[in-house]
């Protein structure tokens, strides 16, 4: 399944870069998963960890089509690889 939200992952020495939200995929799906997440963002009274972070560090836009990505992301691993979602592993902090 290609959504066309990310364009391409590089890696080299064992690092993977993941790129943003491209814009030759499926605009109307990229456009349902943005707002989709800008409403959780701006209606959800507790927020988890991960969205109280990103919303620290970036400007709300980005930040929201940033944790919107991460989500279609999510969607597709849970759907590729015919596993249960697990809420533990959605944002999981190094220690």
């Amino acid at each position: 399944m290609w959504a066309g939200l990310v364009q391409r992952h590089t890696g080299t020495g064992g690092k993977v870069t993941l790129h943003g939200v491209g814009k030759r995929g499926d605009t109307c799906l990229r456009t349902l998963l943005i707002h989709g997440m800008r409403a959780v963002v701006t209606n959800v009274m507790e927020q988890g960890p991960c969205v109280e972070d990103m919303n620290t560090r970036r400007p709300p836009n980005i930040a929201i089509v940033a944790l919107a990505n991460k989500m279609a992301r999510t969607r597709w691993a849970v759907l590729a690889h015919d596993r249960p979602y697990k809420q533990e592993h959605l944002c999981a902090k190094p220690t």
